[in-house]
Order: structure tokens, then sequence, then C-alpha cells
């Protein structure tokens, strides 16, 4: 257990550039498992090379709520849901129907997109009509009464966080690998912004009989991916990919 090194990637969102730069990255740092926390192909970049990318890693793959509504039945998709499923082949969609949307990993770590219960509510943000917030330990806590590990990772937010909980339990966000802003209606409207362009993932080693936990951000052709999101009509991803703001 010692040397026990995960890698933890959420939010790809189909940027094959974001992902080969993570993956490349974890080259370097001697991972033992790699874990994909959801929401991996919905995006106007490069849906099919990251699904070929990502069913290559040998990762424990958790599905995510962008992951779920590509497997549903839609009458009138978006733009980019038909090109995202026009990407796909039989392949692609039985494996994304694979996924369980929770994981327990090492029997001390529990995995989720969003919370245990559902794939498209945040852990560790709260959305008011002022603006999104750091959600009370007591409401993190409350989510997870029934989980019983004592390390949660989760994604959804595309925020990294570690957030530690007076009952002694860790909660995990990588960030996002492929999207590192975006907009959303619900609640609310707000915004979700990670202030800089880069991939990010995050490390978690055991070190005596403790958790360490590394965010790192990668550097990659965030240029390109946010010229393809132009030419697909997404003039708000290629700002995001770009910048990491809205």
């Amino acid at each position: 257990m010692s040397h026990t090194r995960i890698a933890f990637i959420s939010d790809v969102h189909g940027n094959s550039f974001a992902l080969k730069a993570v993956l490349a990255d974890m080259q370097t740092r001697s991972i033992t498992q790699l874990v994909n926390l959801g929401d991996a192909l919905y995006g106007p970049i490069d849906p099919k090379v990251t699904a070929e990318m990502l069913q290559a890693t040998g990762a424990i793959h958790i599905r995510g709520n962008q992951d779920r509504v590509l497997l549903e039945a839609d009458e009138h998709p978006s733009d980019t849901m038909q090109f995202v499923k026009g990407q796909l082949d039989t392949a692609d969609i039985d494996w994304l129907k694979s996924m369980p949307s929770t994981h327990v990993l090492l029997d001390e770590i529990f995995l989720c997109h969003g919370t245990p219960s559902s794939d498209e509510t945040y852990l560790t943000e709260t959305i008011l009509p002022q603006g999104v917030f750091l959600r009370s330990a007591d409401a993190i806590a409350a989510d997870l009464l029934q989980v019983g590990q004592a390390v949660i990772v989760c994604g959804h937010s595309h925020i990294p966080r570690t957030c530690y909980l007076p009952d002694g339990k860790l909660v995990i966000n990588p960030g996002s690998v492929g999207l590192p802003a975006y907009e959303d209606e619900l609640p609310f409207p707000h915004r979700m912004e990670s202030g800089n362009p880069h991939a990010k993932y995050c490390i978690l080693s055991k070190e005596a009989k403790m958790w360490k936990v590394e965010h790192i951000t990668v550097p990659y052709d965030w240029e390109e991916a946010s010229r393809l999101a132009t030419l697909r009509n997404r003039p708000d991803w290629a700002i995001a990919l770009r910048t990491g703001r809205m």
C-alpha cells in the first residue's frame, strides 16, 4: 500500500489534446492505478479519439451525468450532442453503458461523479443567486452519511478541491481535464471558473497511513482545442478553453 499512487481524472469532455498531455504527465509519476470520474466524451472537440484513448488506459471508469445523457433518447438534441453521438460507434456506447455510477476502490475510497446519490449535484459547492460558494462541512457530511469510506473522490464541478470534514473524511475533486470553465442555468445562473486553461488531475498516495493529495495542472495546446470549439459553433467553449474563465 505504501507504493500505491492513484491518479484521478474527471470531466475530460472529449478534449483529447488535454487528455494526451495528462496521460503523458502521468508517465513521469509512477502511477499504479488510473480512475476516470465521468463526463468523458460530451463536447465539441474530439469525442471519438478521446473514447479510444480512455478505453486503452485500463482505468476504472465512473459514469457522469453527460455520459448518462448520451445514452438517453433526446427528441431535440443540441448541435453538440448530435456531433458527439455521430462520432461514437456501438462499442463506445457499450463502454458508456458498462460504467457504474459509483465504485469503491481498495475498500478505502468512494468514487462518484457528483454526490453518492446524484450525478448532477455538486458535492462541495452550493449555488446561490449571489454566486458559487463552498458548502458547509455539515452539508457535505450529510450527503456522505451512507458512505463508510474515509476518502471520497468526485468530479462534476470542474473545480479542484480538497475538503477535510470534522468526522475525518477527506473529499477531493481533481478538477477538469478538458473544460476549465463553464456556465450553467440551474439551480441559478452561475459560472464555474478555474481561472486557468490548464488540464487538471490529482494523485493520491499513502504515506504513514495517511493519504497525500497532489493537485496537478498541465499545459497543453489549448489554442487548438479552442479553434475546434469555434469551428463547431461553440464560442463559449472556445473562450473557456483559452482562459479558464467565462
